[in-house]
């Protein structure tokens, strides 16, 4: 079996902002991966903050990447970032808050199933006519975000510069013990989740970063089989369309607490074949 792409989209959560989501597919195997926003200036790897360095990196990692297992596949990614990362440093980090990290799932077909190998917060749907299947990351992992944004409300949300006191934080919580992300510490990849179903000829997969997965893991809008059913009739760019609506609406980030007003949203719809 092999994948056929249908649909991709990618839209800045700011068009003043570099867009640090990469998305792609080869004959077997597909990836989506969302750059975690720097949280300082460029420097550490040159010109180009570090959340774009890594994004590019993987993405050209993925694409590379010869065939072999799924995990065997995100070791490989893995080291070759590592790799990249001895020869493009520029200097000791500030701290580990300033290393280039990123979520990403992939997967890959095997026979008769679909391997997923996955860190951070990027998720996927196997979509067989009713039946709709979640690989990734549960739910409930956006809960710990949110009730953090909420907290820290009355330093003022959804600003692209933000106020110092939410900047400490997130650079506490990027520096953290235990965040399990793809990042330039190749033992991350230790990390890994992994999962395998069956699939079949016809089944579609939607992989999506959590940007455009806000619908249903931070907005409450819709659930899995929702978001599967609207597809073939709205396409990605009328659920792109949706999740805009939602946040303008939402644009002092009060109903849905959250650092960005929009962030990153990408998605590849594809089928098996």
């Amino acid at each position: 079996m092999y994948f056929d792409p249908i649909q991709s989209l990618s839209l800045a959560g700011d068009a003043a902002i570099p867009n640090d989501d990469r998305v792609g597919s080869a004959h077997a195997h597909a990836w989506v991966i969302d750059g975690a926003t720097d949280l300082g200036g460029p420097g550490l790897v040159g010109p180009r903050g570090g959340a774009a360095w890594l994004a590019d990196q993987a993405q050209a990692a993925f694409t590379a990447a010869p065939d072999a297992p799924i995990a065997t596949l995100c070791r490989g990614v893995a080291d070759r970032i590592a790799t990249a990362y001895a020869a493009a440093r520029t200097r000791d980090p500030e701290g580990r808050w300033e290393l280039p990290i990123a979520s990403f799932l992939a997967a890959r077909l095997d026979g008769d199933a679909l391997e997923a190998a996955w860190l951070g917060d990027c998720v996927a749907l196997l979509i067989r006519g009713d039946r709709v299947i979640r690989l990734g990351p549960v739910r409930e992992t956006r809960d710990a975000e949110t009730a953090t944004a909420s907290s820290l409300a009355h330093h003022g949300l959804g600003a692209p510069k933000k106020s110092a006191p939410i900047l400490e934080t997130l650079r506490a919580r990027r520096g953290r013990p235990g965040i399990r992300v793809l990042s330039v510490e190749p033992e991350m990849i230790d990390h890994l989740e992994t999962a395998r179903i069956p699939c079949a000829p016809g089944d579609d997969l939607l992989l999506m970063t959590d940007g455009f997965a806000a619908p249903v893991d931070s907005y409450s809008a819709l659930d899995e089989e929702g978001l599967a059913a609207l597809l073939p009739v709205e396409g990605l760019a009328g659920l792109a369309m949706r999740l805009r609506r939602i946040e303008a609406e939402d644009a002092d980030c009060t109903r849905y607490p959250r650092f960005k007003r929009s962030d990153d949203a990408t998605a590849l719809w594809l089928r098996i074949a």
